[in-house]
């Protein structure tokens, strides 16, 4: 066959769902710059991080998060069937990712939200603003595993010590901090022209503001997650990232959780599972993705 009558093969709507996670998980980690957060300048509060990792170990969920979104079309509605598939599936790229970074943790709680969010959006493509697919996530979320291992996460046994909502409870909930901080304040900074990357950073600051981030609990306890909210939020009041008044005070609140060794993961998964929704919705991807 002659070469210029060869035409890539379509991809399917599994294939590009799994490559619309791991392009968020990217994005979130290249965004610079985030406070105290691995980035394109540095390893921000974390010392067994660094970018190239961070984009190793999204490359390596890319065959989990298609295998979700296969489970979702074979199975093709929301039941313990598919809550234990995608429980299985999430174990097993957690485990995938594990063998990448060496045993580092870099997206297990990216893996919760964006695999939640993948299956539910592959669970009905004709529906998939955010809303509707948060609502299956919710929906999903909701159902125990029962294979699912028993002892608690850090950022489990973090939420039940402070009373705080984590990443389960958070997905049950229908991840209210991308539905109502996220989302809308990435479409604010995009409609005053802020720009993508500094309306993205806005988006995570504004999750920042009232999320009781559960690894910032784990490494700075309550005086590290009081900094990020009141810190994140006076950013926003100053105009944002976008302003120079902003920008500045953006680089105070990443001096000031760095000494206190706080990281808001927990943030940064959000704001991944808000541009994954953002880009389902907004482009209108899967469309013809079958």
């Amino acid at each position: 066959m002659h070469a210029l009558n060869l035409q890539a093969k379509p991809l399917s709507l599994a294939d590009r769902l799994a490559d619309l996670a791991v392009d968020a998980l990217i994005d979130e980690a290249d965004l610079s710059p985030k406070p105290a957060l691995v980035d394109r300048r540095g390893n921000g509060a974390h010392t067994d991080l660094h970018l190239g990792l961070m984009h190793a170990s999204a490359l390596s969920l890319w065959p989990a998060f298609k295998e979700m979104a296969e489970s979702a079309l074979a199975i093709g509605e929301v039941g313990l069937p598919l809550r234990e598939a995608i429980g299985r599936i999430g174990r097993e790229g957690e485990q995938a990712m594990l063998a990448t970074t060496n045993g580092v943790n870099t997206h297990r709680g990216a893996i919760w939200a964006l695999g939640l969010v993948v299956t539910a959006a592959a669970l009905e493509p004709q529906s998939c603003g955010n809303n509707a697919v948060s609502l299956r996530a919710a929906r999903l979320a909701l159902l125990d595993d029962r294979y699912a291992p028993q002892p608690l996460s850090h950022g489990a046994q973090v939420a039940l010590r402070y009373g705080a909502r984590g990443a389960r409870e958070e997905a049950q909930l229908g991840f209210p901090s991308v539905l109502q901080r996220g989302l809308p304040q990435l479409k604010r900074s995009r409609a005053s022209g802020h720009g993508e990357q500094n309306a993205r950073l806005d988006a995570l600051l504004a999750i920042m503001t009232d999320l009781a981030d559960t690894c910032v609990l784990y490494r700075a306890g309550e005086e590290g997650l009081q900094a990020m909210q009141l810190g994140a939020q006076a950013v926003l009041d100053a105009g944002g990232s976008a302003s120079l008044s902003g920008r500045r005070r953006l680089h105070e609140l990443d001096q000031q959780l760095i000494a206190l060794n706080a990281s808001p993961g927990g943030a940064a998964d959000l704001l991944a599972a808000t541009l994954l929704l953002d880009r389902i919705e907004r482009d209108g991807i899967l469309q013809g993705a079958f």
